[in-house]
């Protein structure tokens, strides 16, 4: 592989920090949000509701304009939003007199290029020539991981010695990443993803019974993912008792770093294993975290439950898209776009289903999780459906 498409893929490694930034400096705030702002805990974790919500309408709607417009500018477009997002996130709360308003107009924007970088990256890494695509695949994943425990570890630093009423300056930080990142897609080479006469038609793709079945996959892979790790920091904090910066480390930072952990070696590993049986058994020790996590009668229990989801979800994301990859010849920006929803409404309803059980049980948010349990249980059994018919094809 030439020299320039290594720079591509470093290019696209630092989009899923990003896109890591996106998803996972805000939650950190939910309780600094509620004391700063007097907005109710429960409406303020309608952001995440809203963030995954507007990702999945970008994801909806982008498939055709991409091909069109071609996936430099996407790809500038899309990180420039995330950069205005998390700029706006300090600014246009101070300018309506109902600070919600403008903590939702923010996450509107950086959720807009959160959702673009979802349909885009991967089908850039998919197109650079590597000899090993679900090693890459996996690898590329596992970046979003590594963001996430850089944006726990830092942010909590910072709010340590600086305080957590500074968090202003700290979003003006975050926000260099993806204004850097924009201007290096300005030089990097892209890589056409297929070929003109090898692509089928949106019909065909959606008329495929095996498409449906990774649609699935991708939406119990965000759910199982995001019903935890987006509130890992409030139950660490809530079930042990301790400060801010504890429930941060202990929570989503050891949930993000088992995580990484598991894509990272099947990253470097991937070639040995069968994908398939990988994905089948991820999904059985997610459902047994699921269960730690929810039925422990012992919080340090619990947050080892935390720790050993982030290892289960690791390779349900990434081992979808390589799995999706191989079997659907062709399918192209519009199969990656769909794949991306799927996730993200999957990222979207996963922390909503937790947030909702846990309001109708008393803020009871062990049983919110343990609602939650569905996701992985619906994935093991696609999985298995899925490898059912491939054997039959």
């Amino acid at each position: 592989m030439s020299q320039d498409y290594n720079k591509t893929i470093r290019a696209c490694f630092t989009s899923y920090i990003v896109q890591a930034i996106i998803n996972n400096f805000v939650p950190l705030l939910f309780l600094t949000f509620e004391k700063e702002y007097g907005i109710p805990l429960s409406r303020i974790a309608l952001l995440v509701t809203f963030n995954f919500g507007i990702q999945l309408l970008v994801d909806l709607l982008s498939a055709g304009v991409i091909d069109k417009v071609g996936y430099r500018i996407s790809m500038i477009t899309a990180l420039a939003l995330c950069a205005l997002g998390l700029v706006s996130l300090v600014v246009l709360p101070g300018l309506f007199s109902n600070p919600w308003t403008g903590l939702l107009g923010a996450v509107m924007i950086y959720g807009a290029g959160g959702g673009l970088l979802e349909v885009l990256v991967s089908p850039v890494v998919e197109a650079c020539p590597t000899e090993n695509k679900e090693k890459a695949m996996s690898m590329l994943h596992s970046f979003y991981c590594w963001g996430h425990v850089g944006v726990v570890l830092i942010s909590t630093v910072f709010f340590v010695l600086l305080g957590v009423e500074n968090w202003r300056i700290l979003a003006l930080f975050w926000a260099l990443i993806p204004l850097y990142n924009m201007i290096t897609f300005f030089r990097v080479p892209i890589a056409p993803l297929i070929k003109e006469d090898e692509g089928i038609s949106f019909r065909t793709l959606i008329g495929k019974k095996i498409f449906w079945v990774f649609m699935i996959l991708m939406v119990c892979a965000g759910a199982g993912e995001q019903a935890v790790s987006q509130w890992a920091s409030a139950f660490a904090e809530e079930g042990l008792k301790v400060k801010k910066a504890v429930g941060d480390l202990a929570g989503p930072m050891f949930f993000a770093a088992m995580m990484g952990t598991s894509r990272a070696l099947y990253g470097k590993y991937g070639e040995k294993i069968d994908l398939g049986k990988m994905m089948t058994y991820s999904g059985i020790l997610c459902i047994a975290s699921y269960i730690l996590i929810s039925l422990s009668p012992h919080p340090a229990l619990g947050l080892i439950g935390c720790g050993i989801c982030g290892l289960s979800v690791g390779i349900m994301w990434p081992g979808t898209f390589s799995m999706a990859s191989a079997s659907i010849r062709g399918g192209g920006t519009a199969m990656f776009a769909f794949l991306a929803l799927a996730g993200d409404l999957g990222c979207s309803s996963g922390p909503t289903l937790v947030g909702q059980v846990s309001g109708i049980l008393g803020n009871n948010l062990k049983m919110g999780i343990l609602a939650a349990v569905l996701f992985p249980i619906l994935f093991v059994i696609s999985v298995r459906y899925l490898l059912r018919l491939k054997l039959k094809a």
